[in-house]
């Protein structure tokens, strides 16, 4: 069975919110992409704590300068489609109170006929979570696990309870439900991680770093599943951040995923014989605007198929 792809939407500065993001989830949704995702980013420090990721040193990049909220960018997208399921990949739980943020989901999920795909993770950026967070950076996995019980609950059906460190919800009706159960997908990057992912997810959304790799980051997610007892099947999506060019990228350090159409869709390859169940492929940095986006994405898309992805 094919690979599903999914496409990354505009959300960085060059973007005209109004009208690229309906354009681009049309145009990706008649080309044949399965998924519409979106990423969060809340602020650009003009003097970063940390580096990218938390690495000492890397630069933030520039496209990080400004992005547009990633619920919203999802709203866009689902009244201009009628396929394709929303996806976040990832929302930065910390950032985002729990029982509004499970609201917003289900609202999102009943309105687009049961398409929301919720992708939940810890974040990174300390200046973020200066900004922005309801607890303290190293209370993150505590504050993603009473995250994933509040959905669970308000997701559900009424009453509505649940008592936690951030969260008390005495018993009430809590609206709109979901068209369906939305699925939770989680990263995992340490032993931790991995538990909660094999134990409380639906699904794993890893970021490609190189096909190797993400074959042994694979292997032990599913020797923790099988080690945990777990029986139902993990969804998996992979994330994949691209760098376009228009002619191939002929330097000998040349990263996964960075040149032409067929250097990325030779990445891709590589990367889907490791047998996850769907790609998400993330153009938006490469590009100059929404036309060139849609351009390079049905190219990756036709040629990916004609590739046999």
């Amino acid at each position: 069975m094919a690979t599903r792809l999914g496409l990354g939407l505009p959300q960085m500065k060059w973007t005209d919110l109004g009208r690229d993001v309906p354009d681009v989830a049309r145009a990706a949704e008649r080309t044949g992409f399965d998924s519409l995702w979106v990423f969060e980013r809340v602020l650009f420090p003009d003097l970063p704590t940390q580096g990218l990721f938390g690495v000492p040193g890397l630069p933030w990049p520039d496209s990080y300068r400004s992005v547009a909220d990633p619920l919203v960018t999802l709203t866009l997208a689902a009244a201009a489609t009628e396929r394709a399921r929303l996806g976040t990949s990832v929302l930065v739980a910390p950032l985002h109170v729990p029982l509004q943020l499970a609201r917003s989901l289900a609202s999102l999920d009943a309105a687009s006929g049961g398409r929301v795909v919720a992708g939940f993770g810890t974040g990174w950026s300390l200046d973020e979570y200066a900004a922005a967070s309801v607890a303290p950076f190293e209370r993150r996995g505590k504050v993603l696990d009473e995250l994933i019980d509040v959905c669970r609950a308000v997701w559900g059906p009424d009453p509505v309870a649940y008592e936690g460190e951030l969260t008390r919800i005495a018993s009430a009706e809590v609206g709109p439900k979901p068209a369906r159960p939305i699925p939770v997908l989680l990263p995992a990057s340490s032993p931790r991680a991995l538990r909660r992912l094999v134990d409380r997810a639906d699904g794993w959304m890893p970021v490609a770093t190189g096909a190797a790799a993400l074959a042994e980051q694979w292997r032990r997610v599913r020797d923790a599943a099988a080690e945990r007892g777990r029986e139902r099947p993990l969804r998996t999506v992979l994330r994949v951040n691209a760098r376009y060019t228009p002619e191939p990228y002929d330097g000998a350090d040349r990263s996964p995923f960075q040149g032409s159409v067929d250097q990325i869709v030779e990445d891709l390859a590589a990367h889907a014989e490791v047998g996850l169940e769907e790609i998400l492929v993330d153009l938006q940095s490469g590009v100059r605007d929404a036309k060139e986006l849609t351009d390079v994405a049905a190219e990756v898309y036709a040629a990916a198929r004609a590739a046999g992805i």
